[in-house]
């Protein structure tokens, strides 16, 4: 997995471009949280071999980026959750998964073949 860091409010119009042509995921998570860690090595076991290598991993630090997060809430119209995982499709946030409701397969499901 080769996360993406998602660092300024201004990257998400290019992962919005980006998920009209390939799917995109952000992972919104909080260091100082121990089920955020916890959800994150999960994610990072299941994708590999999971057959998702087209999917762009952006990763959120919610500490240092919490702006960010306002926006990604406000943009996509979901609430903050932390940890998170959004599946971003045609500029739209088609899955959304919170703390340890994070799957790969459940996302999966919700890919736009």
């Amino acid at each position: 997995m080769n996360w993406h860091p998602l660092t300024s409010a201004e990257q998400i119009n290019t992962l919005i471009e980006e998920s009209k042509h390939t799917p995109v995921v952000i992972f919104k998570h909080s260091t100082a949280c121990s089920i955020s860690s916890t959800a994150k090595s999960r994610l990072e076991r299941q994708w590999d071999g999971a057959s998702v290598d087209h999917i762009k991993p952006y990763y959120l630090d919610l500490l240092r980026y919490r702006p960010v997060s306002n926006e990604i809430a406000e943009v996509f119209q979901v609430q903050h959750q932390s940890p998170q995982l959004l599946l971003i499709q045609d500029g739209m946030c088609t899955y959304d998964a919170s703390h340890l409701g994070i799957s790969i397969d459940s996302m999966k499901k919700n890919i736009a073949v």
